[in-house]
């Protein structure tokens, strides 16, 4: 039930109790459909809109009342029970029997009003899940999708108390088809913190998030868990409904939850306190403008607001599922790569938005921007498999972990050489008996050294550096617009530019900035000559070679095979080199594929049991077989670790010819574009400015934007 003022609900019990015992069943129902009883419908609306904020020591008072009303229930369900099996009704309330043989039948005999309300309850419930049954499923199961999270052995003990909001796990362990991740290490989520994860592709950062997500670790039941791992399902409702539909489920869950802690252990349960905060913020009479706001921020329109889920692409289903998770606000929400799907402008929105988080965050991102923006400590997860926690934002991370290690490989070198110079001592006293004594007490020094611990040598992570291959030159122009205008329709009213006229040439470095749905993808398309304008004309040089990358670039892979074996079966007539075609052997394969971080096991392992950050390794490694002129990255950084996006953008300066990036790395833009163009308005617009000024931008226009929706203005 919603919270009221419980204090009045006390000394109203009394009166309730003596009312009831005099009434008949009939008589009870009848009041209750008609809101007439104590606790009937009477000023429901009002009490929910002007509840009023309690102090301490009247929540306590609530809580007493609240634990008084469940005792009260059971009491007359008890009554209830024994009139209809003709027991003799027991003055004590609960008493408890000494054989237990009431409790058995006031289980097993159900009052007819019990029944008639568990059917009125049951028709309300079918209404509900016909109207949110996406949001119902979201909320009652944790579903996670088929992945390898199902084939990891996780242990871990819990080290904090059951009913604390910070989660504190000791001897955490992840091992993956007989790998082991990590071991034995201390794991802690602290309420109110927000942490980042980092680590190279295929250490386990996903396997983790999974495993927490899954609660394969004894995470309090009271902690609600929000894992983001796919789209909102396909229906008819739309998608400010979804997201309605999903707070709503949420606030009768916490209502159930706060009934069940109030009947087991009463009011003095520190659990109540989190699930009265959470309540507080759910007022109903704020819940659309709210989702609102969230699904604006994300990206969305008004019009796609009201738009049915079911006419929606995966990638803004998948904005209605992250609006989902923040307007339901858990305890602790797990997101896996969030960016993923989003524009510069909704990243720039959720960094500000997941910044005041205030409960627990923990998620993974290839943004070291994002990163520096959200986190307030940060997990590394070491090619050694230990788990370091660093307080503080990315920044802070980097310069910790450098002077860390510095100290660390001072005290590592002061150790070995204190070592070779008492065994350079030992070796020369040689058998002589005067000095004997004197080695054995140098070796008992080492002895003890050794045994204190010695600090490890630090590990920094393995870089990759990769190049793309130098190609001969082109003269300009090598890519032209003349005029181009284009609509998926053909239709006029349809264009998504009108009048474009511009120029590529080989030493271009060009970003492609604007919102979703402006058509920088199309544009790519229309380069690629895969579509033809509608009006225009795109002239390109006939030599020209490309090299092109985009989000289902994963598909051309074979996944069954190996990628040594898969690039030797692609190329089995050779590789087109400066020198001509050569067909290359097993060594000089293995080469190729080490250039871009595919090595050792990985190199003979089939490609379905790949991260997507090596699958993407492999695509980056077959766009470098082809020499391109032209480079056409549309966000090549999705499932990138954080070095091998600096090694990308390093191969972008070094390459000779030209690049079109779509990224919203703001990081990765900041190191390889020279140029910025915005597509917006059916027009492609150079931004005369870098690219933290064209953040600003973004920034202060959603601010204005949110302002005039709210104000009644709206956004189109």
């Amino acid at each position: 039930m919603p919270r009221k003022d419980r204090a009045a609900k006390s000394a109203a019990l009394a009166v309730a109790r003596e009312l009831d015992s005099e009434m008949t069943d009939e008589q009870r129902e009848r009041m209750e459909k008609q809101g007439m009883g104590t606790f009937g419908g009477i000023n429901k609306g009002e009490e929910q809109l002007f509840e009023k904020k309690l102090s301490k020591e009247e929540k306590k008072a609530a809580a007493e009342a609240k634990k008084a009303e469940i005792a009260a229930k059971k009491a007359a369900k008890k009554a209830a029970a024994a009139a209809e099996s003709g027991e003799p009704v027991d003055d004590e309330g609960e008493g408890e029997g000494d054989d237990g043989d009431g409790a058995m039948e006031t289980e097993a005999v159900k009052p007819k009003k019990e029944k008639a309300a568990k059917e009125s309850k049951g028709k309300k419930g079918k209404k509900d899940k016909e109207e949110g049954g996406e949001a119902a499923e979201a909320l009652d199961k944790l579903e996670l999708g088929d992945g390898t999270h199902k084939l990891a052995v996780c242990t871990g003990n819990l080290a904090s108390r059951k009913d604390s909001r910070d989660v504190k796990i000791s001897s955490f362990s992840i091992s993956l088809f007989g790998k082991i991740l990590f071991e034995d290490q201390k794991f802690e989520l602290t309420y109110g913190h927000r942490y980042g994860l980092i680590a190279q592709n295929g250490s386990g950062k996903s396997t983790l998030l999974k495993c927490v997500a899954a609660r394969m670790i004894p995470i309090p039941d009271f902690i609600d868990i929000w894992f983001l791992d796919h789209e909102s399902p396909p229906s008819e409702r739309t998608a400010v409904d979804v997201v309605i539909d999903t707070v709503r489920l949420e606030k009768e869950r916490l209502e159930k939850l706060e009934e069940e802690i109030m009947s087991e252990n009463g009011p003095e349960d520190s659990r109540l306190e989190a699930i009265y905060e959470k309540l507080d913020k759910m007022d109903p009479s704020t819940f659309e403008k709210r989702a609102g706001e969230l699904l604006f921020g994300l990206g969305f329109s008004q019009k796609m607001m009201h738009k049915a889920t079911k006419d929606m692409s995966g990638g803004w289903r998948m904005r209605v599922a992250l609006a989902q998770a923040l307007f339901v606000k858990p305890m602790l929400l797990v997101l896996d790569e969030p960016t993923n799907h989003l524009d510069l402008g909704a990243c720039v929105w959720l960094e500000d938005y997941l910044a005041k988080w205030e409960s627990i965050l923990l998620l993974t991102s290839h943004s070291a921007d994002f990163l520096n923006g959200v986190c307030s400590k940060v997990y590394h997860l070491t090619v050694d498999r230990r788990l370091e926690l660093y307080g503080g934002n990315y920044d802070s991370y980097v310069q910790t972990r450098k002077e860390t290690e510095v100290n660390q490989l001072k005290r590592y070198e002061k150790e070995q050489e204190d070592i070779k110079h008492l065994k350079e001592f030992i070796s020369s006293c040689g058998t002589y008996s005067n000095l004997v004594k004197q080695a054995q007490s140098k070796q008992k020094i080492i002895d003890k050294m050794v045994e204190a611990g010695l600090t490890p040598k630090p590990q920094p992570d393995p870089v990759f550096r990769f190049t793309f291959p130098s190609s001969e030159k082109i003269p300009p122009p090598v890519l032209a617009f003349q005029n181009v205008s284009f609509s998926y329709s053909g239709k006029v009213e349809d264009y998504l530019y009108t009048g474009l006229e511009f120029g590529i040439d080989c030493d271009s470095r060009i970003a492609l900035v604007g919102p979703n749905g402006a058509g920088k993808s199309t544009l790519l398309k229309l380069m690629l000559q895969e579509i033809e304008p509608c009006e225009g004309e795109v002239r390109r040089n006939p030599h020209l070679r490309f090299g092109r990358y985009n989000q289902h670039s994963e598909d051309v892979l074979d996944l069954e095979k190996d990628p040594l074996n898969f690039l030797r079966d692609l190329f089995a007539d050779g590789v087109v080199t400066t020198e001509g075609k050569k067909k290359w052997d097993v060594p000089e394969w293995r080469a190729k594929l080490g250039i871009f971080g595919v090595t050792g096991d990985k190199q003979t392992m089939p490609i379905k049991t790949l991260s997507p950050g090596y699958r993407a390794r492999l695509v980056f490694c077959l766009m470098s077989l082809r020499n391109p002129h032209l480079l056409l990255l549309d966000e090549p950084t999705n499932p990138l670790d954080m070095d091998m996006i600096d090694s990308l953008a390093g191969a972008i300066k070094a390459f000779n010819g030209g690049v079109v990036l779509v990224s919203h790395d703001f990081k990765l833009l900041e190191q390889v574009a020279e140029n910025i163009w915005v597509c917006e308005d059916k027009k492609v617009t150079p931004w005369r400015s870098d690219i933290k000024a064209y953040k600003k931008h973004l920034r202060t226009q959603m601010n204005q934007d949110l302002k005039r929706m709210n104000a009644g203005g709206g956004v189109h």
